[in-house]
């Protein structure tokens, strides 16, 4: 056979790398390790949320001379923990600024008497004022990091919004809110240190990003990087959870296994691991929107706040994403988006999926909906007059310079989800006292009808969102909360449809990516192999099954030949983390270069020709060895032509390409229960080219299910900054019955820098529900609702006061 008559591999669902070890069982986790004297680690940790540390007691009868004890004097480096501000400590000295902030650590052989030992250390605290909200933080009730809460802030200024005020027909405004969610991933964070003198610090972990690791084990124990060596085990979902958080639990086992001499296992249970570990950001974001009567977008003003927790962590990154994602896939001449990542005493927020977009794409498909009624126009005819086309400007006036269809995608979408005929057919069935806006305008693209009292412009006056909701929602018979039993409507469900078009960029924003400057390698085996070496990991997404599909195609072998080597710090470069949608793009494409590179190697020796087969290209790697030594190709990061990107004014080119998405949300609403379920679930996106269609469409089923439990069910509950409800038993994501039928479709627009032609997926599936799902269920109840998790609770509440 020869290479370029091999059977195609991209686009192909070909079986996962580690499938087979996964379920039967070989595949091995950080806690099926042991070692010889291994010891077990636990953390003491703070029970307040701001204070000073007084006097630390070992109380019971505890052995504790057969315990090795760690506190912050103890470490032998630098007590921080290495990332962006350095600000987060190892252990608390001094002072405590968040509850379950670690203080000391144990270790012993035994883990239940470690647990009796670490139940039985007093901790005397005097308490300081905290600030628990977001709300406080930014109203500087107290000061509790810098000079005024703030990590961090962003502004991206497009055009001149203030010009544009005076001269608007409508202006709308608009409030919303996301709450914490809990990444809850199937492992929990896990680590195994070995450390000495002589041979350094060796770490064993669940993570998705071990070179973070690797450069915050540098910092704590002073020692040169060939001192430091980081080995990814087999990880159990990350989802963001585990990108920071390792060089912590990490960083404790090392300390732990320094000061012991004896190896060190760190295992959290599930309720450590739920109240001690970051979550998705909370949010609140501003908007207010001028619009043309023509339903043309002329300015938009954001303003983005998310709530950091006590330490920066990665709330700039976060910041950043939310903030370039906040005006959406709509081309507006003015823009203007102020943001900001604030203090507060909670356990630290880090990385999500998404990583800030879901937060604030939220506020703004929500918001579109909102403004389209103002003008009175559909929601989807609003849309399509603003959508971003090729050669038109982002926020950051990033050029577009991809073919561009969001139309295309939205039309598939609702032929996909029949949407024109349910929501007509809903209204009937909800048996609505008068038809909704979206039947009174007419048929779609009919002239926009100003609605008389709405938004008085000529007077200079502005209505809310809440008060635009009010205006133009009838009210129907169909309230959800009926007077008297009497009044009670035929059926308790009422059905609605609703929908949310976005984008998400692929890899690290503006400059990271060179920044980064990742780095792959490839080396064939004299048996004609080929290895990759990369630290981009394996959680569960695919990557080693996508690296052997491309690296298997661009040689023209057998997926079979092709080996991805175990991310560890010692033998492998630093392809940067694997977050961001970057794995499949940017490192994806470094790995084609890397195994081209073998290529051509074997091609300039005169060991190979063009139109090779299989056979020829092992009997060239065996020959290649046997001559010059081993055959080995490094590729690196290099930006595509024509991308620029300025950090100071926060402008130019954000990301190499876009994904850009509509999504269709079906939903049942019970007037006696007030909850609310997804039905039906359509996701139509374009991800450049599908390499593997299994695994992309369980990128999307999977983020979807995901951000259904962002929407409706994950309630993060908060007690003195402490997260109280941190069990499953208590903590409630979606089930299988909560889970709708997930229609995933793809629609193919090759990226010329991509492997293959692919963009990143991962995290785009995780923007889109949560606004499709509340403009469906404002379809269905008349009820505009702004925050989440929208709990019934919250559904019985908004339905009552809008009576």
């Amino acid at each position: 056979m020869t290479a370029n008559k091999n059977e195609q591999l991209i686009g192909k669902s070909v079986p996962r790398k580690e499938g087979r070890k996964k379920v039967t069982g070989q595949a091995l986790y950080v806690d099926d390790l042991t070692f010889p004297a291994m010891l077990h680690g636990a953390t003491v940790r703070s029970p307040v949320a701001r204070g000073r540390i007084r006097e630390i007691a070992f109380e019971g009868d505890v052995p504790w001379d057969e315990f090795t004890v760690v506190t912050a004097k103890d470490i032998p480096g630098e007590n921080y923990v290495a990332l962006i501000l350095n600000d987060q400590p190892y252990l608390a000295d001094e002072v405590i600024n968040h509850p379950e902030e670690p203080i000391l650590l144990l270790a012993h052989m035994d883990k239940y008497l470690l647990e009796e030992a670490r139940r039985s250390v007093r901790i005397e605290i005097e308490e300081l004022p905290a600030i628990l909200s977001l709300e406080d933080s930014v109203g500087k009730k107290q000061i509790v990091w810098g000079e005024d809460n703030v990590f961090k802030s962003f502004l991206v200024d497009k055009g001149n919004v203030d010009d544009v005020w005076s001269k608007a027909d409508f202006i709308v405004e608009g409030e919303y809110h996301t709450g914490a969610q809990e990444q809850l991933y199937i492992e929990n964070n896990g680590a195994i240190a070995i450390a000495n003198l002589e041979d350094g610090v060796t770490v064993w972990g669940s993570m998705q990003c071990p070179y973070y690791v690797h450069k915050a084990l540098i910092k704590l124990f002073g020692f040169p990087e060939d001192k430091i060596r980081v080995i990814q085990t087999e990880t159990g979902g990350g989802f963001g959870g585990k990108e920071e958080y390792p060089s912590m639990i990490a960083g404790h086992a090392a300390l732990l296994a320094w000061k012991s001499g004896k190896p060190v296992k760190m295992i959290y249970d599930r309720a450590e691991d739920m109240v001690a570990t970051t979550k998705r950001h909370p949010s609140r974001t501003r908007h207010k929107t001028a619009v043309a009567k023509s339903g043309k977008l002329l300015a938009m003003e954001i303003d983005f706040v998310i709530d950091g927790g006590a330490y920066c962590t990665l709330s700039p990154v976060v910041l950043s994403r939310g903030t370039i994602h906040a005006a959406g896939p709509y081309f507006c001449p003015n823009v203007r988006i102020q943001s900001r990542a604030v203090a507060t005493n909670v356990p630290p927020h880090g990385a999500f999926r998404g990583f800030g977009a879901p937060q604030s794409i939220f506020a703004l498909e929500r918001h579109m909906d909102k403004v389209a009624k103002a003008v009175g126009l559909t929601p989807d005819e609003f849309r399509r007059r603003n959508f971003i086309r090729e050669s038109e400007t982002t926020a950051t006036n990033q050029t577009i310079r991809e073919k561009v269809d969001m139309e295309g995608l939205l039309e598939r979408a609702f032929e996909l989800s029949d949407y024109y005929v349910k929501r007509e057919r809903f209204v009937k069935e909800n048996g609505a006292a008068s038809q909704t806006l979206d039947r009174s305008v007419g048929e779609r693209g009919s002239s926009p009808t100003v609605r008389e009292g709405v938004i008085d412009q000529s007077r200079g006056s502005a209505v809310s969102a809440d008060v635009v909701d009010r205006a133009l929602t009838p009210s129907p018979t169909v309230g959800l909360l009926p007077r008297s039993a009497s009044a009670l409507p035929p059926s308790r469900i009422r059905k609605g449809i609703g929908f949310a078009s976005f984008m998400h960029g692929a890899g690290f924003t503006g400059s990271g990516e060179v920044y980064l400057q990742s780095v792959v390698g490839a080396e064939a085996t004299a048996e004609g192999h080929v290895r990759i070496l990369a630290a981009s990991t394996e959680i569960g997404q695919g990557t080693n099954t996508i690296f052997s599909q491309i690296a298997a195609e661009t040689l023209g072998i057998d997926y079979d030949l092709i080996e991805v080597t175990q991310p560890d710090t010692g033998n492998v470069p630093n392809s940067g983390p694997t977050v961001a949608s970057r794995t499949c793009m940017v490192v994806g494409k470094l790995v084609e270069s890397a195994v081209l590179g073998l290529k051509q190697t074997l091609i300039g020796a005169g060991l190979l020709r063009d139109g090779y087969t299989q056979s020829e290209f092992q009997d060239a790697c065996r020959e290649h060895i046997k001559r010059f030594g081993p055959l080995k190709a490094l590729s690196k990061y290099q930006p595509p032509p024509g991308v620029h990107w300025d950090d100071e004014k926060y402008e130019g080119d954000a990301y190499g390409a876009f994904a850009w998405a509509v999504y269709v949300a079906e939903v049942s609403v019970d007037s006696l229960t007030y909850e609310a379920h997804v039905d039906d679930f359509i996701a139509v996106q374009e991800v450049g080219r599908v390499i593997n269609p299994v695994l992309a469409t369980g990128q999307i089923e999977g983020g979807v299910a995901q951000a259904i439990g962002f929407t409706l069910f994950e309630n993060v509950v908060w007690e003195n900054g402490r997260m109280i409800n941190n069990q499953m038993t208590n903590y409630i994501i979606p089930t299988p019955a909560d889970i709708p039928p997930i229609r995933v479709y793809f629609e193919e627009n090759p990226y010329a820098y991509g492997p293959a032609g692919a963009k990143g997926i991962g995290e785009l599936p995780m923007d889109g529900p949560a606004p499709a799902i509340l403009n469906a269920i404002e379809n269905a109840t008349g009820v505009s609702f702004n925050r989440i998790p929208l709990m019934p609770e919250s559904i019985m509440e908004g339905s009552a006061a809008g009576q």
